[in-house]
């Protein structure tokens, strides 16, 4: 035969053969990229809970039993209570509105800084409405005994750091009350009050206009159309005085319990016709934003544990207390 050698086999077996040399190799070649990713995964950090899952609440009564657990542990044991009230605000806001305003403000806050929110409690200060309709006033020992049991619970389910954000003015004097009360008996948690004051002057606040803006006046209003706008009844405003009716005239510094009844009897202080959402953005954006500064300082400090727990066994032996 003339022309190039053939070979001793047939050209389809070598076909046949070497398609099963790239198979092999090719199932080499991912078997290492499998084994060097394996590698990698087995050295990788522990996925974040938002890689893992859906984001946790911040709202206690929305977590499940496994979720809180998690919750109690992101959060390292800092809880929130927003304190509102059940009363009346003028003829033009909902009676629930300093509970929902500060809720608003601290479910703001907490997408900043993370902590479980408390379910809403309004059982405070507020004997001085209970003329009005819709008012829900409790005694004064039960306002103290259920804020105690409540408290107690709370830390009982890891919550050893306890925030009460204050939203109502009538808690004022209640609640450091009841802070300074904690060191009547031993306690494993630390209870903190939150009052935001001196913002009216911040700079860059935009200008009020009411003179008394007390009690449903023109900056609770204005907060009210950032919360809750569907809420808001602007039209209802002129119905009702919020003119201070001076009815009582007692030395400066003389205290009476009836001295807010003796201003504003329909429970309405300020002129809410002001309100305007430039107002309110700024001053809920400025709240939330210091309740999460809160947080994250309560969540800093391992002094205030450390001292109540010293004071604590000092107490037990005064005697020895060095002079």
């Amino acid at each position: 035969m003339t022309g190039p050698m053939q070979p001793n086999f047939p050209v389809q077996q070598l076909r046949t053969r070497r398609s099963r040399f790239y198979g092999l190799a090719c199932f080499g070649f991912l078997l290492c990229i499998f084994s060097a990713t394996s590698l990698c995964w087995s050295q990788a950090p522990p996925a974040t809970a938002s890689q893992t899952g859906p984001k946790l609440s911040s709202k206690w009564e929305e977590l499940t039993g496994p979720d809180f657990i998690r919750a109690i542990h992101q959060s390292q044991g800092v809880c929130l209570l927003p304190f509102g009230i059940i009363e009346k605000h003028g003829a033009h806001l909902p009676l629930g509105t300093d509970l929902i305003n500060v809720r608003y403000a601290s479910l703001q806050a907490v997408q900043q800084e993370y902590a479980v929110v408390f379910p809403p409690y309004y059982f405070g200060q507020i004997a001085e409405a209970r003329h009005q309709p819709g008012t829900l006033s409790y005694s004064a020992h039960l306002q103290m005994e259920l804020l105690q049991a409540t408290t107690d619970e709370m830390a009982r389910n890891g919550c050893k750091k306890i925030v009460i954000v204050n939203g109502h003015g009538g808690n004022q004097s209640f609640l450091p009350y009841f802070a300074q009360s904690q060191l009547d008996s031993p306690h494993d948690y630390v209870v903190y009050i939150y009052w935001p004051s001196g913002t009216h002057h911040l700079a860059g606040r935009p200008p009020e206009h009411d003179k008394i803006d007390m009690h449903a006046g023109e900056s609770e209003t204005s907060h009210m159309m950032v919360a809750r706008p569907d809420l808001l009844h602007m039209d209802r405003v002129p119905q009702e005085s919020g003119a201070d009716q001076n009815r009582l005239h007692l030395p400066l510094g003389l205290y009476t319990g009836i001295w807010w009844y003796a201003k504003f009897p329909n429970h309405y202080a300020g002129d809410a016709s002001y309100a305007n959402l430039k107002l309110g953005q700024w001053d809920m954006k400025t709240w939330a934003n210091s309740i999460a500064g809160v947080i994250r300082s309560v969540r800093a400090d391992q002094t205030s544990l450390q001292l109540q727990n010293q004071f604590f066994q000092d107490a037990k032996h005064p005697i020895d207390t060095q002079q």
